[in-house]
């Protein structure tokens, strides 16, 4: 073999050995709870509380108590409060578009004062929320059927 094959051979070695390495993993990777937090949210933010704990607690038809689901949201809800004491909140109460405008608001503020009592009974200060409802006004899902009715039965907790 002349030395140019050797060499070749050689550097091809080195670099199969060089890919099959186990490597400490650079600055963008995560591993464990590290991958729960996404990349680029700025701890936090609304981002962060929408991204990694969730924002909203659903409700069901004509109800304000917090369902079972709900309570694993605002658990983590209160969680992250607690971590970022900084953070002011604000729930929003919503409807699904059935019942009069009065009748939606008073629900809608039912639900957003719910979402707020189950946080400061988990410890969050009552003066870092505030609350308001928009009744039918602000539907996240479009629809008349009981798929959209689901997902607008809700209070949405909102960084301020």
């Amino acid at each position: 073999m002349n030395i140019k094959t050797v060499g070749a051979l050689a550097m091809l070695a080195l670099l199969a050995a060089a890919c099959s390495e186990d490597k400490p993993m650079t600055t963008g990777q995560t591993t464990g709870a590290a991958a729960a937090a996404a990349p680029g949210i700025a701890p936090g933010s609304e981002e962060d509380l929408k991204t990694n704990v969730g924002d909203r607690v659903f409700f069901d038809f004509d109800k304000s108590n917090v369902r079972t689901d709900g309570k694993d949201v605002l658990d983590r809800q209160a969680a992250w409060l607690g971590k970022y004491g900084q953070v002011n909140v604000q729930i929003a109460g919503n409807c699904d578009e059935r019942g009069t405008e009065e009748y939606n608001i008073a629900l809608g503020q039912r639900r957003a004062n719910s979402a707020r009592d189950y946080l400061v009974a988990k410890g969050v200060a009552s003066g870092r929320i505030t609350t308001i409802s928009y009744g039918k006004d602000r539907p996240t899902a479009l629809g008349s059927n009981e798929d959209a009715w689901k997902q607008n039965r809700n209070a949405i907790t909102e960084v301020k």
